[in-house]
């Protein structure tokens, strides 16, 4: 079957799209019809929990998403699962980057803003190239404190729609974290902008194995959408 993107009975037309077409990779194998049923009630339990954004910025109706930048692969994944399963015609994306103040000087810290423009205006430009009917958006912003960053933004913004870019991280990794006692408060900037942002907030990570991408929200971890 074609994807199609779905529409929630009920749900507000201003409420972000999201196309849902596979249960976990956890569940055991099921029937078409079953897949069907938990997509649908997947789709539920996310749309019910979108807020509505300010849809005012660029005198339309349409959606505002916010997804976080930056150059690692999980963030352009980001970036692309949005560009095709989220946003359609009028909606706008705002592209938002937080880099940390360098301990270097000011010369450095000058070639960090550099190369912050220079990605968000590359990214940019491929939104406007895939989306020509989407309003795209940049915002920068310095601090040690990513976490909180992006919450306070995206609540300024009135987004309706947070999605983050989420690494796999292998078990010597977190072994190692916690051994030397650096791992960081409720798992992470991810974990941290699911449990506490105010709009709806999505991790997305790539699944190169199996194809499509794995979700997690603040009531789903892991839950496979097939591309």
């Amino acid at each position: 079957m074609a994807p199609s993107r779905t529409r929630f009975l009920g749900a507000s037309k201003s409420m972000a799209r999201v196309r849902v077409r596979s249960p976990s990779l956890r569940s055991k194998p099921t029937s078409k019809s079953t897949q069907a049923d938990q997509s649908i009630e997947f789709l539920a339990n996310v749309t019910e929990n979108f807020g509505h954004g300010d849809h005012d910025g660029f005198g339309n109706g349409g959606n505002k998403v916010m997804v976080v930048v930056d150059s690692t692969l999980e963030a352009k994944a980001a970036l692309e699962w949005t560009l095709s399963h989220t946003v359609q015609n009028q909606d706008t994306i705002v592209l938002l980057h937080v880099t940390k103040p360098s301990k270097q000087g000011p010369e450095c810290n000058v070639k960090v803003d550099l190369r912050a423009h220079d990605l968000l205006h590359s990214m940019k430009n491929m939104c406007q190239m895939r989306r020509p009917g989407v309003h795209v958006s940049v915002s920068i912003h310095k601090g040690k404190e990513k976490g909180p960053i992006i919450v306070e933004e995206a609540k300024r913004q009135r987004v309706s729609l947070l999605v983050l870019g989420q690494r796999k991280r292998s078990i010597m990794w977190r072994l190692l974290k916690r051994w030397a006692g650096k791992r960081k408060r409720r798992g992470g900037v991810v974990e941290y902008c699911i449990q506490n942002a105010s709009c709806m907030t999505i991790a997305v990570r790539k699944k190169k194995k199996f194809g499509g991408y794995l979700i997690t929200t603040k009531r789903h971890k892991n839950f496979w959408l097939l591309a």
